[in-house]
């Protein structure tokens, strides 16, 4: 099996093909070194490529950076990732060489054009090759000196890189500042968290790195004896150890800059919080920054942090005092947490001091029964959290018709225990904990940790940044209380949610004993939370999504004008709506000129952060009417339109954070598309960079046509333009009535997938539209209307799912003796194979989770899982037009 993923640049690249020399290469004689022809770089760099032999062989690829200017200046030795080269970091080379520094680079033992055997950075090679670099940039005209043989240098680096960063400055006194990112502190507790060992990530190590004929045979052999039992021994732990920078944690005393990532199941943030102790105890200056991304995705920020790096050599290696080396501790809050606009921004949240990952816990109490837990013969089925190279398409991932999503667990093989529902926001900054009572009928139980946030249905559960923490609890036959240690996350719980802990037997990433087990779990305490209350978000910019507000003021003093009314006052904001995008609350229309005749009638219901809403109802259900009073054009004859607690009326400010797509938009047709969107955004008042014009025009679709007149486009052309006009901004509330006409198939597959990431980044989209098809695919949730009144509303499966037919997609076609078998399963009324998997219709009462656990013991290659009925299936039903 290939595990190798593809991560950031920087951190975890798969091996490169060997590239030809582009130069004749001489030997220096003596210097054990060959070098190459130099090229200028952009901007003046001049880039010189040598090879380096190092004491015992070992050649090494480096690249030596330079400007133009004269004069000394400090040296960077920039280090790269795991499977990569000195090619990964060559950008960065460049840009630290421009802001005035020399730059060696260099390809580690085993990679890119270097000789020898990967040691996971051990110290008497991968370290001492530093040292070696070092005395190389010694002798260089260009490096200033400290003293003879001592230049002023910085080392950086990424995962491996930033581990040899610690490594160097714990092993030559001459390092004297470091910035490593991403990275660890202990790579036995990275690999072997609390004794369980982390066989896909380790399976990554050894994959990426050519296979364990690569490195050095003491790693292999411990490699081959951890993956064949399964669990790590003490000399597989002191091996990893004596090569990670905790073995020299007293010896570095430099400043530090510790940058690690928040969606790391690889190296976790409490690799980064042992560094910071560690060395703050022993007097060195340290800073802590958790990024947004990490060795399982996201954004990893590389313009900020290279720029904190920068200042953070430019204040300790040149000493300019005037230099800003930021906060004590900083962390980026995503939109999906904490950022008003979504996951296209980023907020720093800051404290003077670090806070560790235990400050001011609050005490959430949990509520559960004792609870046995199974673990299965071969630990199979496997539950399912953060996976290399999974979750992202295919596979588990497709289980989402069932609601599970890619975090998975099985029934019978987890205990949990719920918080009651929050009755207020709570901002988890930190590692909870909790203790619990675990018997297991064998020696020793190993379980998974981990804390969901539940929504307020209890239908929706999220598992921050798909962490989970590993648990070995030795000698458990006869019971024993252990404290559980979850991961550390920053993550907001809102009121209304619930906390979920999960003590699970089985996880896909790691290794279980393969001997069946009971295990028995009880609460021995509440959960504990850190708050770190100190940490402070910035400040929130101004909404950027002035929207219908300039139509509904003109439309509103109008009206005054022309009846003379005057202001009423406005109903005062609803706190505990805050949060909410939407809430309609009997909510009636009359026709014009009429007394009982209603477009909408009594209409009441909900939506919430992340959703897509389907509104959907025969023509004259009341969709635009209703629609139409949401954005504050027309005035209801009863009830309230609530938008995050603030109740709806032309001029509203809270519709300054919500777009709209209602009926068409009018454009200057003399002017091309993209002047059209430009005026639009200039009319709101808005800095020009808060209107994600790019963004929009990606959305668009129109390519070359936006330099056109808009009296040249075609009606889909229109459309589209409108629907990226509507998106200027990225806000909150998007309303979208009939986005899809005029568009043509692969046009509305777009529209499709565009609304879906709109709300994934933590935004709301209400989509109307006629085509049931589209509605299935793209909306998470359903409002069904009919003569104005609601008819019902809910997630798409539970509307579409009242079905008792599923259809089961299949990797691979299925064999009769197997599709036999499924249709003898309890609760199993028929199993028929199709083109695609197999038809199952259940019996009453049947569970389609039950039936996905049963599949996969008999080994059914499940690929997706959803009710068989359509959505116009229902939708008939629903208004009563099934025959």
């Amino acid at each position: 099996m290939d595990l190798r993923v593809p991560v950031p640049r920087g951190l975890l690249k798969g091996p490169r093909r060997l590239l030809a020399a582009a130069a004749a290469v001489v030997v220096l004689a003596g210097a054990g070194t060959w070098s190459a022809v130099a090229s200028d770089g952009p901007s003046g760099v001049r880039r010189t490529d040598r090879v380096m032999t190092m004491a015992d062989g070992t050649r090494l690829d480096t690249s030596y950076f330079t400007g133009a200017s004269s004069g000394r200046r400090p040296a960077v030795l920039l280090a790269h990732g795991f499977g990569g080269s000195k090619d990964d970091v060559r950008q960065e080379a460049e840009d630290l060489t421009r802001a005035g520094y020399t730059v060696l680079t260099w390809s580690a033992r085993g990679f890119g054009r270097s000789t020898g055997k990967i040691g996971l950075n051990d110290p008497e090679h991968e370290v001492a090759d530093v040292s070696r670099l070092i005395d190389w940039l010694a002798e260089q005209p260009q490096v200033r000196l400290d003293a003879k043989g001592d230049p002023r240098v910085g080392v950086t680096g990424g995962s491996y890189g930033g581990a040899v960063s610690l490594l160097a400055a714990g092993h030559d006194r001459r390092v004297d500042a470091i910035a490593p990112a991403v990275t660890y502190w202990n790579l036995a507790d990275a690999l072997f968290p609390n004794g369980v060992f982390k066989k896909l990530w380790a399976g990554v190590f050894f994959n990426t790195g050519g296979g364990c004929a690569r490195f050095e045979p003491a790693l292999c052999r411990m490699y081959d004896r951890v993956a064949e039992s399964g669990t790590p021994d003490a000399a597989a732990r002191e091996l990893l150890r004596e090569r990670s920078p905790v073995a020299v944690a007293g010896r570095i005393k430099v400043p530090t800059l510790l940058v690690q990532g928040q969606t790391d199941s690889l190296f976790t943030l409490a690799q980064s919080d042992a560094a910071a102790k560690a060395l703050r105890a022993g007097g060195a200056p340290v800073a802590v920054d958790w990024i947004a991304g990490g060795h399982d995705g996201g954004d990893m920020e590389d313009s900020r942090v290279q720029g904190r790096v920068t200042a953070w050599f430019d204040h300790y290696l040149k000493g300019d005092d005037s230099a800003a080396t930021g906060p004590a501790f900083r962390v980026t809050r995503t939109g999906g947490v904490d950022s008003t606009d979504g996951a296209a921004q980023l907020r720093g949240a800051s404290a003077d001091a670090y806070p560790g990952l235990r400050d001011h816990p609050r005490a959430v109490p949990l509520s559960g029964r004792e609870q046995h837990v199974a673990n299965p013969a071969g630990a199979s089925p496997p539950g399912v959290s953060a996976l290399p190279g999974l979750g992202g398409s295919g596979g588990l991932s497709q289980l989402s018709a069932l609601g599970v999503g890619v975090s998975l667990d099985f029934p019978g093989q987890y205990a949990r225990f719920d918080s009651a529902q929050l009755t207020r926001d709570l901002r988890i900054t930190g590692s909870p904990t909790a203790t619990v009572h675990v018997t297991s009928t064998t020696g020793d139980a190993v379980l998974f940790g981990k804390v969901y946030d539940v929504g307020p249905d209890g239908a929706r559960q999220v598992l921050p940044a798909q962490l989970v923490t590993p648990l070995r609890v030795t000698g458990a036959k006869a019971g024993k209380d252990v404290t559980v240690t979850l991961p550390a996350i920053d993550h907001e719980v809102r009121k209304g949610h619930r906390l979920r802990l999960v003590l699970a037997s089985t996880d896909l990433g790691y290794a279980s004993p393969a001997a069946p087990a009971t295990y028995t779990v009880s609460l021995g305490s509440d959960l504990s939370v850190p708050t770190a209350p100190a940490v402070t978000t910035a400040a929130a910019p101004l909404p950027s999504w002035v929207w219908w507000l300039p139509l509904a003021g003109a439309l509103g003093a109008l009206a005054l004008l022309v009846t003379g009314r005057r202001p009423t006052a406005a109903p005062a904001p609803d706190p505990a709506l805050a949060d909410v995008p939407l809430q309609i609350t009997d909510l009636s229309k009359r026709y014009a000129g009429s007394a009982d005749r209603y477009a909408v009638r009594e209409l009441s219901f909900r939506v919430e952060k992340g959703q897509v809403l389907g509104l959907l109802g025969p023509n004259g259900a009341g969709k635009t009417t209703t629609l139409r009073m949401l954005m504050g054009l027309i005035g209801p004859d009863g009830g309230q339109i609530r938008v995050f607690g603030h109740a709806v009326r032309p001029g509203a400010p809270v519709l300054s954070r919500v777009g709209a797509f209602v009926e068409g938009a009018g454009f200057l047709p003399h002017l091309s598309g993209r002047e059209n969107l430009e005026l639009y955004w200039r009319a709101t008042g808005r800095p020009p960079g808060d209107a994600h014009l790019d963004e929009a025009l990606e959305i668009a679709g129109l390519g070359d046509a936006l330099a056109r007149a808009v009296r040249t486009y075609s009606q889909g052309m229109r459309q589209r333009l409108a629907i990226a006009q509507a998106m200027l901004g990225l806000p909150d509330l998007l309303i979208l009535d009939e986005p899809t006409n005029g568009l043509d198939p692969p046009q509305i597959r777009e529209m499709r997938e565009v609304m879906i990431r709109y709300a994934a980044a933590g935004r709301t989209v209400i989509v109307s539209s006629h085509l049931l098809a589209e509605v299935e695919q793209s909306c998470t949730h359903l409002v069904v209307m009919d003569r104005g009144r609601l008819v019902q509303a809910g997630p798409v499966r539970d509307i579409v799912g009242s079905g008792d037919t599923l259809l089961v997609g299949t990797g691979t076609p299925v064999e009769e003796p197997v599709v036999e078998k499924v249709a003898a399963l309890p609760g199993v009324a028929s199993a028929v194979r199709t083109e695609d998997g197999l038809l199952i219709r259940l019996e009453p009462g049947g569970a389609a989770e039950e039936l996905v656990v049963e599949l996969v013991r008999l080994e059914v290659p499940v690929a997706s899982v959803g009710p068989h009925r359509r959505l116009e299936d229902a939708f008939l039903t629903l208004i009563g037009g099934a025959p």
